[in-house]
């Protein structure tokens, strides 16, 4: 099978993960992207996150044409790929790092792959497969107006939902699939009917407990704008701007709640005094809502974008459901739980958070490789996004200008981390055999320069792999 063969022009991106099962969707939104293998390029900045999704003008679909013959690649020769990864200077002293047959869950090759390491942002791994495992991939966050404890007074409720519009909703759109606009609309309709035209606007925000930003980020991180305070409802992540760090809202519920007391006066009702804090009473009656993109839309969109306060926000309703504390505790202790009950080794992981941004999470290269074994199992369905959903190398997401030249193009599908003397990647590559594998690298240690040598070891790693066509030797 020639390489050009395995990128053709198709509808759909098409996966094989096990013997003779083809599995589809559709392509996705592709962001804007921050590395490139050209020498002469700028360093890219330290994290390979993006807080927004535009859409491509030409992304073309991957079709995998895997065989249940498919030989599994030579040892030796993939042993060979990753000690020349592990020991080159540029990825430090401390780096694990594993690749796995998918089919059969044989390890291939690792070095120290059970170390636990900084993961940097392949810990969303961790948080997707938890959200989709006990959220459900069909279910939405539903953002509510609620009576309040008189006629004049109306609750805005949050329900987990950080991708608010400020305007109408779009029903084609995971960020503003939900509109405070078509909210108020309806809350409006609704307060005339009941014969009122004004009222007092409440926020209970009470959804999410503990602090809205976490001990082990740096301050540099929100006023570089990587990440906001999690908040249980937020318009558009509380961005200030669209652009590709911009500043973000301090207090982005109270300020949601605001954009919809606007949007409700311009329905022409009067709104009395300014908008305030206050607990909804219990089995207050609804008087409108709005529901979320999917929880499988929303996970899709944490990891092609990376979006570290959409993952805060997922790991946090994990905990709602679970019965755990809805704090950046209680969501990571939610996290890890159910990983461990569905069968996975989480003995030695830690979790500062459940995005990978703060200091302090240690997650070894071998849960990334097991957490990817399981999305691609015929047998958990229900996982499959994990792995199916992740950046395509030189097409989408964070990978978008990573591998555009290289033969890893379109055959890689993979999560990326960065943070200053970090750099990890996780994913699956369809070999030039057509054998699909799952490998996972974590370098901790980087030396000073930043991420542009890192990567070329760990792309050109992968580009190795994706091209390896190394069979076994006869005789």
């Amino acid at each position: 099978m020639t390489r050009t063969a395995r990128v053709v022009g198709s509808a759909v991106l098409t996966v094989v993960l096990a013997a003779g099962a083809y599995l589809t969707a559709d392509a996705y939104d592709a962001v804007p992207g921050f590395v490139t293998l050209a020498p002469l390029s700028p360093p890219p900045p330290p994290f390979p996150t993006a807080p927004g999704a535009i859409l491509p003008t030409s992304v073309p679909p991957v079709l995998s044409d895997l065989s249940a013959t498919a030989p599994v690649p030579n040892g030796d020769a993939v042993s060979a790929l990753v000690s020349r990864a592990v020991s080159d200077k540029r990825t430090g002293a401390s780096v694990g790092a594993i690749v796995i047959d998918q089919a059969t869950g044989a390890v291939i090759s690792q070095v120290d792959a059970a170390g636990p390491r900084t993961p940097a942002s392949t810990a969303k791994l961790l948080t997707a497969t938890a959200a989709l495992g006990v959220l459900g991939s069909e279910s939405h966050f539903t953002t509510s107006v609620v009576r309040g404890s008189t006629g004049a007074e109306i609750v805005l409720v949050g329900g987990g939902d950080l991708l608010l519009a400020a305007g109408p909703g779009d029903p084609t759109a995971t960020n503003g699939r939900a509109g405070l606009a078509d909210l108020a609309a309806d809350t409006a309709r609704a307060l005339r009917l009941s014969g009122n035209t004004t009222v007092r606007v409440r926020l209970d925000d009470r959804l999410f407990t503990g602090p809205a930003v976490s001990p082990t980020w740096q301050a540099a991180y929100l006023t570089n704008g990587f990440v906001a305070p999690v908040a249980s409802l937020e318009v558009n992540v509380g961005k200030l701007r669209d652009e590709e760090y911009p500043p973000r809202q301090t207090d982005p519920a109270l300020s949601a709640a605001r954009v919809f007391a606007d949007a409700l006066a311009a329905q022409g009702i009067a709104i009395d005094g300014t908008v305030a804090r206050a607990a909804a009473a219990q089995g207050a009656a609804t008087i409108a809502s709005v529901d979320s993109a999917t929880v499988h839309e929303v996970v899709t969109y944490a990891l092609q974008t990376s979006d570290n306060t959409v993952t805060e926000a997922l790991g946090r309703m994990v905990a709602v459901k679970s019965g755990f504390a809805a704090s950046f505790d209680g969501a990571t202790k939610a996290v890890l739980a159910h990983l461990t009950a569905v069968g996975l080794d989480t003995s030695s992981a830690q979790l500062a958070d459940c995005s990978g941004l703060g200091d302090g999470s240690h997650l070894s290269a071998r849960l990334l490789a097991d957490i990817l074994l399981l999305a691609t199992n015929p047998a958990h369905p229900e996982y499959l996004p994990v792995a199916l959903d992740l950046p395509v190398a030189g097409m989408s997401g964070t990978l978008v200008d990573r591998f555009t030249t290289s033969g890893a193009r379109g055959v890689v599908r993979a999560k990326t981390g960065s943070l200053p003397n970090v750099t990890s990647l996780a994913g699956t590559i369809l070999d030039a055999d057509g054998r699909l594998l799952v490998f996972a690298m974590i370098a901790d240690q980087t030396p000073p320069g930043g991420q542009t040598g890192p990567r070329v070891v760990i792309d050109g790693l992968v580009d190795g792999l994706a091209g390896c066509g190394c069979l076994a030797p006869s005789g």
